[in-house]
């Protein structure tokens, strides 16, 4: 795909997305040189954290196409995805991903305990273990 065509469509996005008071961020995703799904943040829009220009694309393409499998897909993002993005990108399980920037705000968000509970464990091993074991 002609590299001019996504960088001005990302450019066209991300300028969208400051208007609406997003953060500017815009992601593609290209099959055989065709730009088949494109998004930009949404966050303030819906008041929802998932709504990350990365996952809306992913979830357009998914429904579009009715398959969570995205291995013959590109992406193109102009911010380094956060690790929620990330982790979206490798079950979704697309080819490549190319950005433009690095993020600073690598650690912005990391107010969250996490605790681990020991208690009861068996028992949701015992349902992960069984319907995995069916599928295989």
């Amino acid at each position: 795909m002609n590299n001019v065509k996504i960088l001005n469509e990302l450019i066209k996005l991300s300028q969208k997305a400051a208007k609406k008071n997003e953060v500017p961020v815009a992601c593609i995703i290209v099959k055989n040189n065709k730009i088949v799904s494109k998004a930009f943040n949404m966050k303030e829009k819906y008041n929802n954290p998932l709504y990350h220009a990365e996952i809306i694309c992913i979830n357009k393409l998914c429904k579009k196409i009715k398959d969570w499998r995205l291995n013959d897909y590109e992406m193109y993002v102009t911010l380094k995805p956060c690790n929620m993005c990330l982790e979206v990108i490798k079950e979704s399980r697309l080819k490549k991903v190319y950005y433009f920037l690095n993020s600073n705000n690598e650690q912005f968000n990391a107010k969250t305990e996490f605790k681990k509970i020991e208690d009861f464990n068996e028992n949701f091993k015992e349902i992960l273990t069984s319907f995995f074991k069916t599928k295989r």
